[in-house]
């Protein structure tokens, strides 16, 4: 194993722990203040469709041998970028963006206080039943295609590699907008409480790593198609970043210290309640 073969599995290692890592301590930040005030459900509501989408392709390009064809006639013979521990972390995703979920719809069985946040946005559920639909539609088509099956180069007609990508593609609008109602919730609030910081910061790191580990695999196989092919995960990595600077900026600069304001029908914790991760 050569040098960049070392650090891509590294890094691919160190993103996935990051990332992973990140969806605790929101989660644990709610039990502990028994309360998901100054959140709102719109993020793990629509992350928990997000990671579907995204463990539906990975599975699709790391285990079809169909996709894996099809992929390789359109990219001269490459292979996808999409690593075991993609699939690994999409799953682990899922799995936590569903439980955070329930915090907020089930808060009772949680034993939470009522909050304001709990209701999911219009926003948020248009662009949720709309991406389902869109990619039910894509899904349709390519049933109708006579070519769906075709490993050939040069293929014009639509294939199951094209409702793959459809599918990859539901994460990555939800990436781009995911993150909006809750930096909305604090800027309303003037303030971050509630909302974990420590997610940020690992999410932040692992959108780092992510980014490189892909630059080093598409060098290695001396062709950027395994950027351009896996659109999807190099927009994680820089979507995800372009937000977390925003939160930190909100946390560490412009809401510092901040206690925020009640909400109608809410009570913010007393200051020795307060529990900031």
């Amino acid at each position: 194993m050569g040098l960049l073969d070392f650090l891509s599995a590294f890094f691919g290692v160190i993103y996935f722990a990051a990332w992973s890592v990140s969806f605790y301590p929101q989660p644990m930040l709610n039990l502990r203040r028994k309360s998901t005030s100054g959140t709102t459900v719109d993020f793990p509501l629509i992350n928990t469709l997000g990671f579907t989408a995204y463990l539906t392709s990975n599975m699709a390009f790391y285990y079809s041998p169909l996709i894996r064809a099809q992929y390789a006639a359109r990219y001269k013979g490459l292979t996808p970028t999409v690593k075991f521990n993609d699939i690994a972390f999409a799953a682990h995703g899922l799995l936590l963006s569903a439980i955070t979920t329930s915090q907020y719809f089930y808060a009772r069985a949680w034993g939470f206080a009522p909050s304001m946040g709990s209701r999911p946005s219009r926003f948020i559920l248009s662009i949720f039943f709309g991406c389902v639909v869109g990619a039910v539609i894509i899904i349709l088509v390519i049933l109708g295609s006579p070519d769906r099956d075709n490993t050939r180069e040069g293929v014009s007609s639509w294939i199951w590699l094209d409702a793959i990508y459809a599918i990859s593609y539901v994460k990555l609008l939800i990436t781009l907008i995911k993150y909006t109602p809750q930096v909305i919730v604090n800027y309303r609030n003037r303030s971050t409480q509630g909302w974990s910081i420590l997610q940020i910061l690992l999410d932040f790191t692992g959108g780092i790593l992510s980014i490189a580990q892909q630059s080093i695999d598409s060098y290695l196989q001396r062709d950027w198609s395994g950027i351009t092919g896996n659109p999807v995960k190099f927009a994680l990595g820089n979507v995800s970043m372009i937000y977390d600077l925003v939160f930190m900026t909100q946390h560490y600069v412009l809401y510092r210290n901040a206690d925020g304001k009640p909400q109608e029908g809410e009570s913010l914790l007393r200051e020795d309640e307060e529990i900031r991760i």
